[in-house]
C-alpha cells in the first residue's frame, strides 16, 4: 500500500495481456527498445492493467476499470489474456472492498482495456459493475467516444459507458478536478484529446497515476518515446515534458498502469538523461 497523507492507494492488476511491439513502440526502433524488454516469438511483450482502489476522506474510489469480463472467448484469446490475481472486482473483494461499496469510479480515458470493468453482464443485460458509485470522466473524452472515427472506433465500445450516461450515473468533467483534498485529475492530452491522470499531493509527498499518459516507464523518461496508439504523438511529447518537470521538482512516485517491470517508480537523472528507478511498495 502507498500512503500520500491522509490517502490511501492499493494497486490491483485486472488483467495481463500481449501486445504487438509496433502498437506499444509506434516508431522506436527495435535495436533501441528490444535493450529495455524482450518480445516474445510473435513480437509481443507483456502489458499490465493496475487500477487503483483509493480510500480517504470516508470514501473508496476506484481508479480505471481495466478490461472487464465481458470479453469474448476469441476476444481472450488474441490478447493471450490471463488474469494470475482474479480480476479487478476479485482483487477489490481481497482487499473487503465489495462492488456496493464504491462510491466513485474515476476512468482517465474511454479506451476499452481503461473502463471495460465499468460495466458487467448480469441474466444477460449490461448493468453498472459498481451499481452505487458515480463515474467521472472528461467531457471532451466521452464527445470523442461518442463519436469515433475509422482510427478510434476500434477501442471506444459503447457497452463500457454508454449505459452509465443514459442512466446519470456519469459525470462529464471539465478539465482539472478536485475528487478529495490532495486527490485531483489533471488533464493530459496526447494519447487522446481527454486523456486525463490522477495527482495525489499533500505535504511534502506527491504521487502520480500515469494511465497512458506513458504505457512503459521508458515511455515517461524519454520525451520521443510514444505508442502508435497516441492520437496526438506531439502533443503526448509535450504533456510529458511537462509532467517530467514536475515529477523531478516533486520527487514524485510514479505509477504506470501497463508496465511489467518497472510498475512504480521515481524519475531521476538531468541534462536530458532521465530514468525511473524502481520503487517497491511492499
Amino acid at each position: 500500500m502507498l500512503k500520500i497523507g491522509e490517502i490511501e492507494i492499493e494497486r490491483i492488476n485486472d488483467a495481463r495481456i500481449w501486445a504487438d511491439t509496433g502498437g506499444v513502440f509506434g516508431l522506436v526502433p527495435r535495436a533501441l527498445w528490444s535493450r529495455v524488454i524482450e518480445p516474445d516469438e510473435q513480437s509481443r511483450v507483456p502489458m499490465d492493467h493496475w487500477c487503483l482502489l483509493v480510500r480517504a476522506y470516508g470514501k473508496t474510489i476506484v481508479v480505471d476499470t481495466g478490461l472487464g469480463t465481458k470479453l469474448s472467448e476469441k476476444q481472450i484469446r488474441l490478447m493471450s489474456l490471463t488474469r494470475p490475481q482474479g480480476s479487478l472486482v476479485e482483487g477489490l473483494a481481497r482487499l473487503g472492498v465489495a462492488p456496493e461499496d464504491v462510491d466513485l469510479v474515476i476512468n482517465t480515458h474511454l479506451h476499452a482495456d481503461h473502463c471495460g470493468g465499468n460495466t458487467c453482464l448480469k441474466d444477460g443485460e449490461i448493468v453498472p459493475t459498481f451499481p452505487n458509485a458515480e463515474y467521472w470522466v472528461q467531457r471532451l473524452e466521452y464527445a470523442d467516444a461518442a463519436f469515433p472515427n475509422e482510427r478510434t472506433r476500434g477501442t471506444y465500445f459503447p457497452q463500457n459507458y454508454a449505459p452509465l450516461y443514459e442512466s446519470g450515473q456519469m459525470r462529464l468533467i471539465d478539465g482539472d478536478v478536485e475528487v478529495v483534498p490532495g486527490m485531483r485529475c489533471v488533464v493530459t492530452p496526447g494519447h487522446t484529446r481527454g486523456h486525463q491522470c490522477i495527482v495525489f499531493e499533500q505535504g511534502e509527498q506527491a504521487a502520480l497515476y500515469v494511465a497512458d499518459l506513458a504505457s512503459y516507464a521508458i515511455h515517461f523518461a524519454r520525451l520521443a518515446w510514444m505508442t502508435a496508439y497516441d492520437v496526438e504523438p506531439l502533443v503526448t511529447l509535450e504533456t510529458k515534458r511537462n509532467w517530467q518537470r514536475w515529477a523531478l521538482a516533486r520527487d514524485a512516485i510514479l505509477i504506470f498502469e501497463h508496465e511489467t517491470l518497472t510498475p512504480v517508480g521515481r524519475l531521476t537523472g538531468e541534462n536530458g538523461k532521465l530514468s525511473v528507478q524502481p520503487l517497491s511498495l511492499e
